[in-house]
C-alpha cells in the first residue's frame, strides 16, 4: 500500500491567500476554488466585484483539473482542435483554461480553479496560489 500526501486546511488557506493576493495586486475580481484529489470543494472565495457565474465556473475548472490530473486548458485545446464530441465526457464540465492541478511527488493532491478574468490570467492566479506551498 502506498502513502501519499494530502492537503490540510492550512495548505488550502495558504493557496487561497496567495491566489487572492495575486488577484488583488492585479485588480482582478475573480472566484477562487480549491478542491481535493477527488474534485470535492474545500474552499470557495468570491472576491468583491466577481460575476456570480464565476462561483460556478471556478469549482468546475478545479474539479476537471483534479480528476484529469492535468490543467483544464488541455481539454479546451482538444475541443477547440475539433474534437467537439469530448463535450459529452462524463462528470467534467469545467473544460476551460483556469484549472491547475496541485502535484507533489507524482501525486495529485487536488486543484485550484479560478474564474473571472481572461482564462490565461485565471490560470496565472491559480499557479500563484499553488506556488505558496513551496
Amino acid at each position: 500500500m502506498q502513502s501519499k500526501p494530502v492537503l490540510e486546511l492550512s495548505d488550502v488557506k495558504k493557496i487561497a491567500q496567495a491566489a487572492e493576493a495575486h488577484a488583488v495586486m492585479n485588480q482582478w475580481a475573480v472566484t477562487i476554488a480549491v478542491v481535493d484529489d477527488g474534485g470535492h470543494l474545500l474552499w470557495l472565495q468570491r472576491l468583491d466585484g466577481a460575476a456570480a457565474i464565476s462561483a460556478h465556473i471556478a469549482p468546475a475548472k478545479a474539479h476537471t483539473a483534479a480528476l484529469g490530473r492535468r490543467e483544464s486548458k488541455g481539454y479546451e485545446d482538444v475541443i477547440n482542435g475539433g474534437r467537439v464530441s469530448f463535450l459529452s465526457a462524463p462528470t467534467i464540465s469545467g473544460m476551460l483554461e483556469g484549472g491547475v492541478p496541485i502535484m507533489k511527488d507524482g501525486f495529485c493532491l487536488g486543484a485550484v480553479g479560478v474564474s473571472g478574468v481572461k482564462s490565461t490570467e485565471d490560470a496565472e492566479i491559480a499557479r500563484a496560489g499553488i506556488a505558496a506551498l513551496g
